[in-house]
């Protein structure tokens, strides 16, 4: 069996040094679709450096692209075909906001593997501190089509029902043709977002969007649709990736205020029927 959860989870944390400047957080945002119209004052508080703040979702690729998910692939243990492997979820919790430069120690271990009998999924978590302290978590749910079955545990289901009333805000926003080739020069090299021949060894018909990405794009919308447009706010955001977009679609996202302090969210691709992208999706806020 290619993955030893054993072995896994026993792997002592790793440690690594990570650094960004402004010009790699400008460029992430570009990725998730900011800019448009290049002018609006409030999308200059995405890409004009002097007015810069950072969208929590950043916390996925700083410094080092998509460490949860590279690393997790290379932790003991663990010896699986790219091509087999899923982002099944991701989660991070802000312990303070993120700053437009910075220099930090991510620590990273497998912290579960899971048996979904045709599956496997890995928990990577990565927790971030740099000389003022913590600043952010990050969990990932990694999954690997083929190499369950081994009679592990199972694992919790995060799955929930769908809200059945109106959602209190409704936005579309385009991914773009492009949209994966500027994403992925955030870090995330993954061939599957780039290479027709490799999505189709993959089982797409062409290459489709970084799950990151549709995640980014939704806390965008949900940060300027219902908190004011003010980053600070967002005290964790986590999602299950139900399905993938490909670029060119139109993401509907949905949200639904369920109290004072939390947003849940849907995200289908309209093309497509509806066709769902993320779910199980929530904004924690202050």
């Amino acid at each position: 069996m290619p993955i030893d959860a054993a072995k896994a989870l026993a792997a002592d944390p790793r440690s690594a040094e990570i650094a960004w400047t402004r010009k790699d957080v400008l460029l992430y945002h570009l990725g998730i679709g900011a800019g448009i119209p290049a002018t609006d004052p409030d999308e200059l508080r995405y890409t004009l450096e002097s007015r810069l703040h950072v969208l929590p979702s950043f916390a996925t690729v700083a410094g080092a692209g998509s460490p949860e998910v590279i690393g997790g692939l290379n932790a003991p243990g663990v010896d699986v075909d790219l091509a087999k492997v899923l982002h099944g979820g991701q989660r991070v919790e802000l312990r303070r906001p993120i700053p437009v430069e910075g220099r930090a120690t991510a620590t990273s271990r497998v912290a579960a593997v899971y048996d979904k009998g045709k599956a496997a999924v890995l928990v990577m978590r990565t927790e971030v501190a740099d000389a003022e302290g913590p600043l952010w978590v990050n969990e990932a749910q990694i999954f690997v089509r083929g190499e369950g079955g081994w009679g592990g545990e199972r694992g919790p289901s995060a799955r929930q029902e769908p809200p059945t009333t109106a959602p209190d805000k409704e936005v579309e926003r385009t991914v773009r043709e492009d949209q994966a080739l500027l994403y992925r020069l955030s870090g995330d090299w993954n061939p599957l977002h780039a290479d027709p021949r490799f999505a189709a060894r993959a089982g797409f018909d062409r290459p489709i969007l970084h799950g990151l990405c549709t995640y980014g794009m939704t806390l965008k919308a949900v940060v300027d649709t219902v908190l004011g447009g003010d980053v600070g706010r967002v005290r964790s955001y986590g999602t299950r990736f139900a399905g993938v977009v490909f670029p060119g679609e139109t993401l509907r996202i949905r949200m639904w205020r369920t109290d004072d302090h939390a947003v849940r969210v849907t995200v289908t691709a309209v093309e497509r029927d509806d066709a769902p992208a993320l779910a199980d999706t929530l904004v924690e806020h202050a």
